[in-house]
């Protein structure tokens, strides 16, 4: 079992979605009294069709964006029960992108609710929904003061950032990390921070105006309209803005009528002739909506890669690259390989002797690192010209589980170095590595990343975590793969995928068996240090932790 990820920056449910393009609305200084809002709003509730009973309403403040694979939440933790299964062959490259859904439609058709069925129905993990609503322009003074009389029109093409809006699409398609702006509709404005939303096997884009761009149109593989009836979608409205928002029904008649039912006849409604699939009815359609699964899922199993397989037949009989560097192997360090590897060793001394060639690993690895000529001066007054790194900073990155235990040693060399970890797990259907969790520092892609796992076999893991990395814009030459055993096709393979990663390790062993375990190896590294019971038939590289 892989040691549960700590809590303290996992991703959390994100709140709810706010309906997209449906144009913020403040209150006028003419409102209703309390009572006379809810009755409005429960005589408005008797025009609406039954359908999704049981939801709850949806408000909306601010615009958000999420990212929601199955997770499993406790009092202190929240798990990933889903991995994300290789989206790069093995040459480390993306084959196929991601399946990109757009959902078009009038103001409270119900596209947030038909995408989140459709994201229920697939079932599938890594699902990225992102919603127009978090890529309003940033509103000038003067719109602001027009906004809050109502006389701003948010339904306009003029009011979203399609620059924005498309270099986002473009960069989930091709599996890279992003940042969404979330946009405050309290004050017009996006706020300082961002979310960074990664890992998407499917977009779904959502919004009124999701077909009104020529270049937003190519990047889609499917393009829905929701198509609900006018006067329950002004029904809507009123609802909601009368019973979440303080509005009177004038005010919002006033707008409808000013701004919305305009902007619908003359630039959402003929987007739908560019639609593939038009859903009558919105969420009540399930129908269509099955339809729309069934599509999806077929698309998904064209896209299905197995890395592990093609890992274990490639780069074989070559020459160890260049790029590998192995820790001489003095006397000590094969005492204390002799140690660990010896089945008979105590985990008392398994734990001791691991922890020393941690160390001196890590010490071998920091000689890696660019270093600049400086001169300071000592005690005595006297110039010393010595060396000085020569980067922003150091961050490490632990594979769990067996990566973690790495940590302490690179921590007592590197002085306030950041710590991020990734979860990487074997399907034991399918044999391939899935990513489960990453907790990444802000702003990695300035740094020098030390990787770590404890023994790499296949590679599969390793080349997943480094993938990870070079999505989130850390550039290639700039990681160090850290393990203390590996074979040598583990390093075939990362050499070959990413030639300008550097390889650094204790030992290489020559042979991977058909089970993936390293010959003659070391064991279930994780199993050995942590003392639990090894998996059968597992690899050495962590069947509830790291894949190989």
């Amino acid at each position: 079992m892989a040691a549960p990820p700590a809590s303290a920056d996992v991703p959390r449910q994100a709140p709810p979605l706010p309906a997209a393009g449906d144009g913020p609305n403040l209150p006028e200084g003419k409102t209703e009294t309390a009572c006379e809002d809810r009755s409005n709003a429960e005589s408005l509730d008797r025009l609406l069709p039954t359908v999704g009973a049981g939801r709850s309403p949806r408000k909306r403040t601010t615009s958000q964006c999420k990212s929601e694979p199955p997770l499993l939440r406790t009092s202190k933790r929240t798990i990933y029960t889903a991995g994300r299964p290789p989206w790069y062959n093995e040459h480390g490259t993306q084959s196929k992108e991601a399946f990109a859904i757009g959902l078009g439609g009038g103001s409270a058709s119900g596209k947030t609710t038909v995408a989140r069925m459709i994201i229920e129905a697939l079932d599938v993990p890594w699902v990225v929904l992102l919603s127009m609503d978090s890529f309003y322009k940033v509103l000038t003074r003067q719109q602001q003061e027009q906004a809050a009389h109502n006389n701003f029109n948010f339904d306009h093409p003029d009011a979203f950032d399609f620059d924005l809006i498309i270099s986002t699409l473009k960069k989930l398609k091709q599996g890279k990390s992003v940042k969404v702006p979330i946009y405050d509709f309290t004050t017009h404005s996006r706020k300082k921070d961002w979310k960074t939303l990664y890992g998407a096997n499917v977009i779904i884009f959502e919004g009124i105006m999701a077909f009104a761009d020529k270049t937003l149109l190519e990047l889609l593989d499917m393009k829905i309209f929701v198509d609900t009836d006018s006067d329950i979608r002004l029904v809507r409205r009123l609802r909601r803005d009368i019973s979440e928002r303080g509005r009177d029904i004038e005010g919002v008649i006033k707008q409808y009528n000013k701004f919305v039912k305009p902007a619908f006849d003359q630039y959402i409604q003929p987007t739908m002739r560019v639609a593939d699939i038009v859903v009558p009815r919105g969420s009540g359609n399930t129908v269509a909506i099955d339809l729309i699964v069934q599509h999806v899922h077929s698309q998904l199993e064209e896209r299905e890669l197995s890395v592990r397989a093609a890992l274990a037949s490639a780069h074989q009989c070559h020459p160890l690259p260049r790029t590998l560097s192995v820790l001489k192997s003095t006397p000590q360090v094969r005492g204390m390989h002799t140690i660990i590897r010896d089945k008979e060793t105590s985990r008392d001394e398994f734990i001791f002797y691991s922890k020393r060639l941690m160390r001196l690993l890590i010490e071998h690895a920091l000689s890696f690192l660019p270093f600049q000529d400086c001169v300071v001066q000592t005690p005595q007054g006297q110039d010393y010209a010595g060396k000085c790194y020569a980067g922003k900073q150091i961050t490490g990155v632990s594979i769990l589980r067996a990566g973690e235990t790495m940590e302490p040693a690179l921590r007592a060399v590197c002085k306030d170095v950041r710590i991020g970890t990734i979860l990487i797990q074997t399907n034991q259907l399918t044999g391939e590595p899935e990513l489960h969790y990453l907790r990444l520092p802000k702003d990695i892609s300035d740094d020098h990343v030390i990787l770590m796992d404890c023994t790499v076999s296949t590679g599969a893991a390793a080349m997943m975590a480094v993938r990870v990395l070079l999505d989130h814009d850390v550039p290639e030459d700039k990681i160090f793969l850290l393990s203390l055993l590996m074979a040598e096709m583990g390093v075939h393979s990362v050499a070959y995928a990413f030639p300008r990663v550097r390889i650094i390790t204790t030992a290489v062993d020559k042979r991977v068996n058909d089970l993936f375990r390293i010959i003659p190896g070391i064991g279930n590294f994780g199993d050995r240090y942590f003392g639990t019971d090894a998996v059968p038939d597992g690899s050495d590289e962590e069947e509830g932790g790291s894949a190989g």
